[in-house]
């Protein structure tokens, strides 16, 4: 099976739930996992920016990728995130980290830094060079402050087998044609924004790295398994059905919007590490009024 089929569908970025004093609460993680993946998510990544990594240590990061594994017992395919602005770290940790369970290694380009387009093309290939697991780029100018364009994944689309695909967080509609349009035929394209994972998926994207899968795992995956088969009218009654959803989970911030709905599933508690802070009362109050409505 290509990675492209493996990882084709609903990927669901889980979150790192905290206890009260801040440590990792690993059996409400355990939980998590079960919840999203007895409810059909087609794979997990562990490691995503929703999982809150810029506050993880290099010691959680390796627990929360054991623990991942062990959890999820083959079940499903696992993505292990390792991105960031200091290239030669992130080097060594690729080095470092158990990856030997994993399938993919998910790499958000480098923020803060705002590199050029060869700047971000050379920080991919260094980690190309020398990854023992697929990589798949991950672009979210939103979160990094600097868009990769479409030509430049492109050229590492072409230029490294082992870059297999791309997370587009872009919002950008046209640039996400472009890349599929001019992409090798077996790299792999998902959608990086919930609200427009189903027409992506219409214009040829595979599928989605989702954040509302962690909250809304069996009608999220499921229309996004409908859009894959091109039934887009059930696909939209379901989609409609979360625009208020997509809207309230990033709302103030994300993970803050997705934990106060899984604190209102009983999954976790409602602790994020500092600067993130949970969703602001009457925010939160909407959250819990949508599920009520939701059944």
């Amino acid at each position: 099976m290509s990675f492209r089929d493996q990882l084709r569908g609903t990927g669901v970025a889980l979150v790192t739930p905290f206890k009260d004093n801040m440590e990792i609460d690993y059996p409400a993680l355990e939980r998590v996992i079960d919840f999203v993946v007895d409810n059909d998510v087609e794979y997990v990544i562990t490691l995503g920016t929703t999982g809150e990594t810029p506050t993880l240590s290099k010691e959680e990061k390796i627990e929360l990728i054991l623990f991942t594994y062990e959890k999820v017992a083959d079940r499903v395919p696992v993505v292990v995130g390792i991105g960031g602005n200091n290239t030669l770290s992130l080097i060594k940790d690729l080095e470092t980290f158990p990856l030997q369970r994993a399938a993919a290694v998910l790499s958000a380009s480098p923020y803060y830094n705002k590199p050029s387009q060869e700047g971000i093309y050379q920080h991919y290939k260094a980690l190309a060079e020398v990854s023992p697991k697929p990589i798949i780029l991950y672009n979210v100018p939103g979160r990094t402050g600097r868009n990769m364009t479409a030509a430049t994944t492109l050229r590492l689309a072409h230029d490294f087998k082992n870059i297999i695909g791309i997370k587009e967080a872009s919002g950008d509609m046209a640039q996400s044609m472009q890349i599929l349009k001019d992409k090798p035929a077996d790299f792999l394209v998902v959608s990086g924004d919930d609200n427009l994972a189903m027409p992506q998926i219409a214009c040829g994207m595979d599928g989605v790295i989702s954040v509302a899968a962690n909250c809304l795992p069996k009608q999220f995956s499921e229309m996004v398994r409908l859009s894959l088969k091109g039934n887009f009218a059930a696909a939209k009654l379901l989609n409609d059905q979360m625009l208020e959803a997509y809207d309230l989970l990033f709302a103030e911030n994300n993970p803050a919007g997705v934990k106060a709905f899984m604190t209102e599933l009983n999954l976790l508690e409602n602790n994020l590490r500092l600067p993130v802070v949970p969703l602001s009362e009457g925010l939160h109050a909407s959250v819990k009024n949508y599920l009520q409505r939701l059944g």
